[in-house]
């Protein structure tokens, strides 16, 4: 039987992808019409065109399938509209179990995030504590937390749900790039100039894509587990991405009234420009919470992996560098251009 991924062109979802394709099984994406191909161009898998939103186009694309990785979401912090983030991460996760149950899908691993638990620190949050990112007025992150709640709904439903919550995900085939992707990029490229006091949890793309698959085997329904690996400061994250690029870090750290005001200063410019701003007032007020995880029910249950976060970051670099992210001593791109 095949594995069904939603959102498989995406960083997660194509790392999981690759992991299922190395262990021999049978792959099916689903992803719309104009979705970017990129990610999977190369490797050997069925297609099936529809939208989560669309419980029907989903039933079909099940069809043949014991298991579904549920990984489509509307990744953003900034929207023109917040709605549509809620459409996409609470209607599209609605309809996608929906067409899941009525499919008798025997395996359901649901992507969430930690967003969906609460920020933490510096005493680091596990998988009971309780959701307090409603202090940051996030769309994001408040989308994602009932989409969760909904997945658990549709557990009492008898549908075999397992949800895991990434931390902050790194690492190669970061094509957008991804927020954690382009903070990479900017320090490298010298393009941040202050950052905001907090913490993070950083872990590597190819970890997460294996405790999604080991989510699978061994995840008991129902149950949530946090895939993450190293608590840091954002400071000595920032240092670290520095250090092993041969740049400088930022050196000014940004009071934090002073980052709040800019955060909605960049998004009153994004509403203008239509593209998304450079920071938004809700990370700054998530980065002030801190994002500190106690990870070891992954760790001890599933045998999540982890990578040590420096050799993560060499391989991001070394990623983004081959594909023209970075830019060369003459301050120019390289020779492949970012699509």
């Amino acid at each position: 039987m095949k594995k069904l991924i939603t959102g498989a062109t995406g960083f997660i979802g194509s790392a999981i992808v690759r992991e299922l394709i190395k262990e021999g099984e049978e792959v099916k994406v689903f992803l719309r019409k104009t979705s970017n191909t990129r990610n999977i161009d190369s490797l050997d898998v069925e297609r099936a065109y529809g939208d989560i939103r669309d419980g029907d186009s989903m039933k079909r694309a099940l069809k043949g399938c014991d298991t579904l990785y549920l990984t489509a979401a509307y990744f953003a912090h900034w929207a023109p509209d917040p709605k549509v983030l809620y459409e996409v991460n609470v209607g599209g996760t609605r309809a996608s179990l929906k067409a899941a149950l009525e499919a008798g899908i025997e395996k359901v691993v649901y992507t969430s995030t930690n967003n969906a638990i609460a920020a933490s620190g510096p005493v680091p949050a596990d998988e009971e504590k309780s959701f307090n990112y409603w202090e940051a007025r996030d769309h994001y992150s408040m989308s994602k937390y009932i989409a969760e709640n909904e997945a658990r709904i549709f557990v009492t439903r008898g549908l075999p749900v397992v949800m895991v919550n990434p931390t902050l995900v790194i690492g190669v085939h970061d094509i957008k790039p991804t927020p954690s992707g382009q903070m990479i990029i900017d320090v490298v490229n010298q393009k941040m100039p202050g950052y905001i006091d907090g913490g993070v949890n950083i872990i590597d793309v190819e970890d997460v894509a294996r405790g999604h698959i080991l989510a699978a085997k061994k995840g008991r329904i129902g149950e949530r587990y946090l895939l993450g690996n190293r608590n840091i400061t954002v400071h000595d994250y920032l240092k670290l991405i520095a250090d092993i690029a041969g740049v400088r870090p930022p050196a000014v750290k940004l009071p934090y009234h002073l980052a709040l005001a800019l955060g909605h200063l960049f998004e009153l410019g994004a509403f203008i420009t239509k593209k998304p701003p450079v920071v938004t007032a809700s990370e700054v007020r998530i980065a002030r919470m801190m994002e500190w995880y106690d990870c070891s029910k992954a760790v001890n249950e599933l045998g999540l992996p982890q990578t040590p976060i420096d050799v993560t970051i060499r391989k991001a670099l070394n990623w983004f560098k081959e594909n023209g992210y970075l830019r060369n001593e003459r301050g120019e791109c390289g020779d492949a251009s970012p699509r």
